[in-house]
């Protein structure tokens, strides 16, 4: 029986679904509060939340500023970020072209 085609830049690899290359982290510079600060990401999280961003009708600097606004002292700005895309990207529609596991066929 043939899978479907797997989404662009997934290859299978030991039973689980791995980037075909590994992402690198990209260090952006911003202004926070007068502030110039680094956040080194990979590129993949920085793609949504520029999306988040847009969606909001906010300008980069400012959603990311508004985040940190609301961040836990003892939480690392790069970790909120990351979290921040995770959680955006775990409420959109799933994929559904994947192939089925053996335990979700019944095998």
């Amino acid at each position: 029986m043939a899978h479907a085609p797997l989404p662009a830049g997934l290859t299978p690899g030991h039973g689980m679904y791995e980037a075909s290359s590994p992402s690198r982290l990209q260090k952006r510079s911003l202004s926070l509060y007068g502030h110039r600060t680094s956040i080194a990401l990979e590129g993949e999280f920085w793609q949504v939340l520029e999306v988040i961003a847009q969606r909001e009708g906010l300008a980069f600097a400012a959603f990311i500023a508004r985040l940190d606004r609301h961040r836990p002292p003892e939480q690392a700005l790069a970790s909120l970020l990351r979290l921040t895309a995770l959680r955006f990207a775990l409420q959109q529609p799933a994929i559904t072209n994947l192939p089925q596991t053996s335990a979700q066929s019944g095998r």
